[in-house]
């Protein structure tokens, strides 16, 4: 099953609020970059992460002397960018981090925009109800940070049920990750009586298998497994890649691979078909989000009447590797986009995309972000 036959599936549980979130904290580190910006840019960027700036965590297309070319002298910012990523796991301000390590320049939290990013929108809906959150990396966290009072690992809500993983017993690994947890005790739930209110995907899962077994056993029986069949709670994915560029030479199974297995195994099983909500690119809302926080890097303006004015770039350049994921994102999100596709990740064609030409076909970050500066006139 290719990835572009796969339809984003609308139900009664999509969110159709905007999610065009700013705190407190992001409007102060947003000005920290502001001070080279003396005059109003017209233009923004938006990096893709994987395939494009990084393999794994080696940086490559020479991402680190193209993002460089994005600051001043005084280490502000020249250029208005971001890094859109449907990958995720871990808190805005982690990867921010460890960008700002392996690229050598300085990235602010408010830079990365993960495939997780928008379920922060959800926080009034799900704020004190028991919800369940999956995927590498530390997705209960994720969700803490973003304001989630009771919220699980689909780990730790494992732990509740004897037997509910009828092969954990052969799985030595799971062992070890357990033993890397955090040390402070799991909070109190009568699991047997307090329903399972949403579940969210947050990245990655690394056991499909035990995965998929209590997903459905949360979904079908209206969030009490082992309970006979109930309404499905909402369930969420941050993104729906179907194959990603990772370390590996050729391209890894993503989150969308999963969504498929899932919904082909409860469909099989239940009644009613899987209903879900996929976020990430390449929703036009992301890039719509991702525009909104790029014109918060900027300078703000004041009219004649002093009122503060609204900046509307004339073009917005998305750097990707995936046409099914950013280019596809790009051309529905429309003007201003323009698609950059580099050839250092999932594409290595060497003409365009057939059934998603890029505005722009390059071999790497590097030249993408030349082309940038050189039809911008900036030096």
């Amino acid at each position: 099953m290719r990835f572009q036959t796969t339809a984003y599936r609308i139900s009664r549980f999509r969110n159709k609020a905007p999610f065009l979130f700013q705190s407190s904290q992001a409007s102060h580190s947003l000005c920290q970059l502001q001070p080279e910006l003396k005059k109003r840019c017209s233009f923004g960027i938006a990096f893709d992460i994987d395939g494009v700036v990084l393999r794994g965590r080696v940086p490559i297309g020479g991402s680190p002397q193209a993002l460089r070319r994005l600051y001043g002298h005084s280490g502000g910012l020249k250029v208005p960018f971001l890094f859109l990523t449907n990958g995720g796991g871990i808190p805005e301000s982690r990867r921010a981090s460890e960008l700002s390590e392996l690229l050598g320049v300085n990235i602010l939290p408010s830079q990365v925009l993960q495939g997780h990013s928008p379920f922060k929108n959800l926080l009034k809906r799900f704020e004190n109800e028991l919800i369940i959150a999956t995927g590498k990396g530390e997705p209960a966290l994720v969700m803490s940070e973003y304001g989630f009072k009771n919220v699980l690992s689909l780990d730790e809500y494992a732990s509740y049920f004897e037997n509910i993983d009828p092969v954990s017993q052969y799985k030595r690994w799971t062992t070890r990750q357990i033993s890397n947890r955090n040390s402070h005790s799991l909070p109190v739930y009568n699991i047997s009586s307090e329903r399972v209110k949403g579940a969210f995907v947050v990245s990655d899962p690394v056991d499909w298998g035990r995965d998929i077994q209590v997903l459905c056993d949360i979904l079908r029986s209206g969030g009490l497994p082992g309970q006979a069949n109930g309404q499905q709670p909402p369930l969420y994915f941050a993104a729906d890649d179907l194959e990603y560029q990772a370390a590996f030479p050729s391209e890894r199974l993503g989150m969308g691979a999963f969504r498929i297995a899932l919904e082909s195994v409860f469909n099989r099983i239940h009644h009613c078909p899987l209903e879900y909500v996929s976020y990430g690119k390449p929703n036009p809302f992301v890039f719509r989000h991702a525009e909104a926080i790029l014109s918060q890097f900027l300078p703000s303006s004041v009219d004649d009447n002093g009122d503060a004015g609204s900046h509307s770039f004339r073009t917005l350049y998305m750097i990707g590797d995936n046409p099914m994921v950013d280019v596809k994102g790009a051309k529905q999100a429309g003007h201003p986009w323009f698609s950059i596709l580099t050839r250092t990740g999932v594409f290595k064609g060497v003409d365009n995309h057939a059934e998603f030409p890029a505005d722009l076909v390059v071999d790497t970050v590097e030249e993408a972000v030349e082309y940038i500066l050189t039809r911008e006139l900036i030096s």
